[in-house]
């Protein structure tokens, strides 16, 4: 182990409005570094006052260019090398997380002594997974393998030298961010590891059927602009969620709906029967992987649901890709 890997480390945090959760942030973000930037993205509740209380160097974007979580990393890695010229390793945090305890250390040790690892992300847990079913949700989505990933999530730790090898984030990607960066990590030859470590813990704060609903709006959204990015690699990266949605969303109800009044309505009586076979698939696929019957009934049946906010962001995209619109934030909270 090197006890002064960590010594080179600097946290950049992001956020809009967050409120408390972002006082947790930043406190256990100063604990960890010396050198901690706030990003914030026109809050209204003064997060950039208290972050400056803290002592945090503050970015506060301009508010005449789109907002993005992509945008908001980029200028807060720039302000951490402007700040501290000599950062090995910068860890990336949302406004909503608090970093778990010996994390920074932990990273900072496995990048200093794995070469080929050019990111490392860790376990997260869901603070208030009781507090909604769609917290739930979140938490279950947080349940991944440890080892060499694809992804790393919006939550990790990289090299500097890594990040301004690929050039950071794309800032016009407003969803999935993560993955397109990690895609283009991976291409240069790094690994992307899952250590099997607390890295965070997280507050979803979703308690309406609205906030689901967008929060999934937006990932169709992201797999649509992803898979325009990258499907076309080896990987064809995210081109099955994609089918997945319009199979699942449009083609089988339209299908259904065009062939009922030549079949006397029988078209529809398929429909029910079709997607609970796709939520007893799902369900079955959960309970393998060890998960109570409550949380793979819950996380099938919202998936199956899910494929038709997702097409509607999917659509939002392709929409505003025909028409050249700038690409701006969905937001759930």
């Amino acid at each position: 182990m090197n006890p002064g890997a960590s010594s080179g480390v600097a946290i950049v945090a992001i956020g809009r409005n967050e409120g408390e959760r972002l006082k947790l942030c930043l406190r256990a973000a100063m604990r960890d570094a010396k050198t901690v930037v706030y990003v914030d993205s026109g809050s209204t509740d003064l997060s950039a006052n208290y972050a400056r209380s803290l002592g945090c160097h503050v970015v506060e974007l301009d508010q005449s260019r789109p907002f993005s979580a992509a945008r908001a990393r980029n200028e807060g890695f720039a302000c951490a090398m402007a700040r501290m010229p000599d950062t090995q390793y910068v860890q990336f945090v949302d406004g909503d997380c608090e970093l778990a305890e010996g994390w920074i250390e932990q990273a900072a040790n496995t990048l200093a002594e794995r070469d080929d690892v050019g990111v490392v992300c860790g376990r997260v847990r869901e603070v208030h997974p009781e507090a909604s079913a769609y917290n739930r949700l979140v938490d279950l989505e947080w349940r991944q393998p440890p080892g060499e990933a694809l992804t790393s999530g919006g939550r990790f730790m990289v090299r500097a030298r890594v990040f301004k090898e690929v050039c950071g984030f794309r800032p016009d990607v407003i969803a999935a961010e993560d993955d397109e960066f990690s895609i283009r990590v991976r291409r240069q030859g790094w690994k992307i590891d899952l250590l099997d470590a607390p890295m965070a813990s997280h507050d979803a704060a979703i308690t309406s059927f609205r906030q689901w609903w967008r929060r999934n709006r937006r990932a169709g959204h992201a797999y649509a602009q992803v898979a325009a990015l990258h499907g076309g690699g080896n990987e064809r990266y995210f081109i099955r969620d994609r089918r997945r949605i319009l199979i699942w969303g449009l083609a089988l109800p339209a299908a259904a709906l065009t062939a009922a009044p030549f079949m006397r309505g029988l078209s529809l009586l398929a429909l029910p029967c079709l997607y609970g076979l796709q939520f007893a698939h799902i369900a079955r696929g959960c309970l393998k992987r060890g998960w109570t019957r409550r949380d793979a009934w819950a996380y099938g049946f919202f998936t199956v649901i899910s494929r038709f906010p997702a097409l509607q962001g999917l659509l939002e995209y392709n929409w505003r890709r025909i028409r050249r619109q700038k690409m701006t934030i969905i937001e759930y909270k």
